[in-house]
């Protein structure tokens, strides 16, 4: 017998705690819920983690001790790389995920397309997925900073993470987002995407955004690509780096593209200002990417891979 939607509901909810972040516990749930609705039986394993049972898994493998008390456990494996306060599951924006046997009975830990098509359904609510990273990848982690370092978040900095939940709140409602609707109207003037102005970013939305920066490499430096909205190798190869002063399509692009991730570059106008910087560096700091504040080959490859 199948396992129930309910049970996996309220197993992640007691597997999260009661630290979360309630949007982050909200997407959390909805996406174990349009999991479900497509086969895929997942259940959320973490969620908030209290400082000291930070410093105990920090603890495992080494020599620690946290606030005078001893957390070493030399006895275990080396599980992580941050102290006390610098993981975002102490702030309660992580979670972990794992699959689960149709009967809801065993554990799945294999990276397989199941697993792949949970991860992208987690970003599609607004999760950053730790199997995209370049250097360290978690596969079962899932984060939202809204673009806070753990160095805010430690001073008090509290992430604004209304974006996503807003999108979906318009997807129930029908009525998507203005910005949205002023980018893809833009894309059928300028590049004749030929797409519906729905006001919500989804696959046609990103691939007329990709035919925009293929047909502007072309105009503009040559590059001869196949204007087809696929990011190919080709098309990842011939991409320029862009940072601040640039002024020309190549930035609206990239400003429409960060709005589409929910950071926000200001004004669409075309002009890398302090405010595109801005955006730019928190994405790359939320992606994990190198934050150089330049809009390169690894940047555009985030937003569009």
């Amino acid at each position: 017998m199948k396992v129930a939607l309910r049970t996996l509901l309220e197993r992640s909810v007691k597997k999260m705690g009661k630290g979360m972040n309630p949007i982050v516990m909200a997407a959390a749930l909805e996406m174990v819920e349009r999991a479900y609705n497509e086969g895929i039986t997942v259940q959320i394993s973490a969620g908030y983690r209290s400082l000291e049972e930070q410093a105990n898994l920090f603890g495992q493998g080494r020599v620690y001790s946290y606030k005078g008390k001893n957390y070493s456990n030399l006895a275990k494996p080396i599980v992580t790389n941050a102290k006390p306060g610098q993981s975002y599951h102490n702030y309660g924006l992580a979670i972990d995920f794992f699959i689960v046997s149709e009967d809801g009975k065993r554990a799945i830990w294999t990276v397989d397309s199941k697993w792949q098509r949970v991860a992208a359904i987690g970003k599609e609510l607004g999760f950053i997925w730790g199997g995209d990273w370049s250097s360290f990848k978690d596969y079962p982690h899932l984060e939202m900073t809204g673009g806070l370092s753990y160095k805010q978040l430690q001073a008090g900095k509290e992430p604004r993470l209304i974006f996503k939940l807003e999108k979906r709140e318009m997807q129930k409602t029908g009525k998507g987002d203005n910005h949205i609707i002023s980018i893809q109207k833009t894309l059928n003037g300028r590049y004749e995407a030929n797409i519906e102005c729905d006001g919500f970013y989804g696959p046609k939305t990103r691939r007329a955004l990709i035919i925009g920066l293929q047909t502007e490499l072309n105009k503009q430096f040559n590059k001869k690509l196949v204007v087809d909205g696929k990011w190919g190798p080709k098309t990842k190869t011939a991409v320029i780096t862009i940072k601040k002063g640039a002024s020309c399509n190549i930035t609206w692009i990239l400003q429409a593209a960060l709005y589409m991730e929910g950071f926000d570059p200001g004004p669409l106008d075309a002009i890398f200002g302090e405010n595109t910087e801005m955006a730019l560096y928190k994405y790359q700091k939320a992606k994990k990417i190198t934050a150089d504040k330049q809009a390169g080959k690894e940047t555009w490859n985030g937003l569009f891979a």
